[in-house]
């Protein structure tokens, strides 16, 4: 698993609920069960402070570091998605980002990936479209220098056809389905009775997945998805699954932070 990654999840699934912040030494324990090793955490940490999303902080137990303002936004808004918590009814409105013409190579696979996450693909060269908008839109914008017009339409066509076209479904539902047979084995994999420590890797290894589909799904309204959906059937697998080795899982994190060195 990738350090920064496993971070991240760690630090949306258990540290936000508890200050955002944690010892050095209690992340390193954390993360050992999944197989990240204590210098591989280090440099994680370090890139991410780097990047704005982690801030040091003076802990009693050892120095530490906390989430930032701009990390809490992004674990918050990713949370509503992967637990499925806030009101995602579609108004039956396009939401679409029209910017100037990119000829940077580079400034095109961030924008792709930035809007991916978003929820946005592209509709035509510089034409971005996507269920519902975010206030991180004009942040993207900005980080990249560029200019764009957003507009908010009704598709005079049929929508299914049009989400068809513009995202690869069929991509989408393969990977639900690999990640539930992943996921199944994963679960069957673990003892009649797993220690704490072992629903906590089991548990990390669903929801480090399943995040990456926040790349992926663009959270589209079901009634534009195909019957039979089978994002519905791994969601379901999730949703039990991951209650499930929560309570175990949340005492494990709960030790590490008690004693960070075990």
């Amino acid at each position: 698993m990738n350090a920064r990654s496993a971070l991240f999840d760690v630090y949306g699934d258990h540290l936000r609920s508890r200050g955002g912040h944690a010892p050095v030494a209690s992340l390193v324990r954390m993360l050992a069960p999944l197989g990240v090793a204590p210098p591989a955490v280090r440099t994680a940490i370090s890139r991410m402070a780097r990047q704005g999303w982690l801030r040091s902080e003076k802990l009693p137990s050892g120095p530490g570091y906390a989430l930032t303002p701009k990390a809490v936004r992004r674990l918050d808004e990713a949370a509503t998605r992967i637990y499925r918590t806030a009101d995602r009814q579609w108004d039956g409105r396009w939401h679409l980002v029209v910017t100037a013409h990119v000829r940077d190579r580079s400034t095109r696979e961030r924008l792709r990936s930035a809007f991916g996450y978003l929820g946005f693909a592209p509709l035509a060269d510089s034409t971005w479209i996507g269920p519902r908008t975010s206030d991180e839109v004009d942040a993207i914008l900005d980080a990249e220098g560029l200019r764009a017009e957003r507009f908010v339409a009704e598709h005079d066509g049929m929508s299914a056809a049009l989400v068809a076209r513009t995202w690869d479904l069929g991509g989408l539902a393969k990977a639900y389905e690999r990640w539930l047979g992943d996921a199944v084995a994963t679960v069957e994999g673990l003892p009649d009775k797993p220690s704490d420590e072992e629903a906590f890797a089991a548990r990390s290894a669903l929801v480090h997945e399943w995040r990456m589909f926040l790349f992926r799904d663009p959270g589209l309204p079901r009634t534009l998805l195909p019957d039979a959906w089978p994002g519905d059937k791994a969601a379901a697998y999730f949703d039990s699954e991951s209650a499930r080795l929560l309570p175990a899982s949340r005492r494990f994190v709960d030790a590490c932070l008690e004693d960070p060195r075990g």
